[in-house]
């Protein structure tokens, strides 16, 4: 089937809340991506950091197909072995305590937002401008972005917002009533911005003071993304919640919300649920993903590749260059046209979080060599 003929059945037939490039994947492999007509392409968005460990990386297919082969759903109410596996490497390789299963970074924020509220009834929420956090009705009332929450009114109450770039007033927002502080270290939707080390020690303190929770949204930077498995690692600040998703399941949906042992125990039984959370597949496909990403020498060769980049972009003359390990900005006028270029013109998967920005976000196994082609074929794009 042609792209105009899909989008013939996307116009009749699939509610328009995508604006979709005129491109037909059909197969991929580590960095790679081939179109209906055969033409291969450099991914350097990963799904929006969903395909952590490349396209039908060997380990997860046989994980996903040996699941898939023996069983794919009983629902919550029996155990199954990947989801409890997965659920104490989660929790032994960040915050100690206990780990909620869903199916989207959104559903995990919502999580933690109700553990919060869970914990200090009718508390605030303080959240950062600019900060991204889902679209579910909770998670969307967490993202103080007027053209997302604008349509939606009236939203869900009690949510705080401060400047992202603005400790004192962070300070003055928390108080007896708060109930949580919700902050992604470095904030992906709007443009990869890592929040400051002051920002991050200010919220610690100020949550400590006042008994309120600190939640680190890790759906997009963590899982190796920024060259430490999370993200919180490299500033200094530890959460007592974290929400994890994108990158946890290798391209199959799956979200958690992890605790520490502290707040392991505030949502009860009937508190929560969802029923394809924790399922056997998308669990096993996160277990070999860890199996892949929670390595140091994996997770220093990130690092490594993502200076590279960083170094590639300035050199090419690229501006406003930001992030963290493989999760990188640059700014260029018109962003969305060149992300359209870059896609047609030099086949080059990236994408623009706003008018100026275009964003790099390719699988952690990109190889060096991969690194340098898309900074030439990125060099072509600026040069014109």
């Amino acid at each position: 089937m042609s792209v105009s003929e899909l989008q013939q059945l996307e116009r009749e037939h699939v509610i328009g809340t995508y604006a979709r490039n005129p491109v037909e994947f059909v197969r991929g492999e580590g960095t790679s991506l081939w179109d209906d007509e055969g033409n291969e392409y450099l991914d350097f968005l990963a799904g929006i950091s969903v395909v952590q460990i490349g396209h039908s990386h060997p380990a997860l297919v046989e994980a996903v197909r040996e699941q898939a082969g023996r069983l794919m759903h009983v629902s919550n109410l029996f155990y199954t072995e990947p989801g409890m596996r997965l659920a104490e490497r989660l929790a032994a390789s960040s915050l100690g305590g206990k780990v909620f299963f869903c199916n989207s970074g959104a559903e995990a924020n919502e999580a933690a937002i109700k553990l919060a509220r869970r914990h200090k009834r009718e508390g605030e929420i303080v959240v950062l401008s600019h900060g991204f956090h889902g679209r579910t009705y909770g998670a969307l009332s967490a993202t103080p972005q007027e053209a997302k929450q604008a349509p939606f009114a009236p939203l869900v109450p009690g949510f705080v917002v401060v400047a992202r770039d603005d400790p004192r007033a962070l300070e003055q927002a928390v108080g007896e009533r708060t109930a949580a502080v919700l902050i992604e270290p470095v904030q992906g939707e709007s443009g990869i911005h890592p929040i400051a080390a002051e920002v991050l020690f200010t919220a610690r303190e100020a949550c400590d003071r006042h008994g309120a929770l600190l939640i680190f949204d890790e759906v997009q930077c963590g899982m190796g993304r920024t060259g430490t498995l999370w993200a919180y690692e490299q500033t200094g600040v530890r959460p007592d919640v974290m929400t994890v998703a994108k990158g946890l399941g290798g391209g199959l949906p799956i979200g958690a919300c992890v605790t520490s042992p502290e707040y392991a125990d505030v949502l009860q039984a009937g508190d929560h649920g969802s029923t394809f959370a924790g399922g056997p597949v998308p669990c096993a496909a996160a277990n070999a993903v860890l199996e892949v990403v929670n390595d140091e020498s994996f997770l220093r060769e990130v690092r490594e590749k993502g200076e590279e980049l960083v170094g590639g972009l300035r050199a090419i003359g690229a501006a406003g260059v930001r992030g963290l390990g493989l999760m990188l900005a640059f700014e260029v006028p018109d962003a969305p046209e060149v992300a359209r270029r870059a896609l047609l013109d030099e086949r080059l998967v990236v994408n623009a979080t706003g008018p100026t920005t275009v964003r790099l976000l390719p699988p952690l196994t990109v190889t060096r060599e991969e690194i340098a082609e898309a900074l030439r074929r990125l060099e072509r794009l600026l040069a014109v």
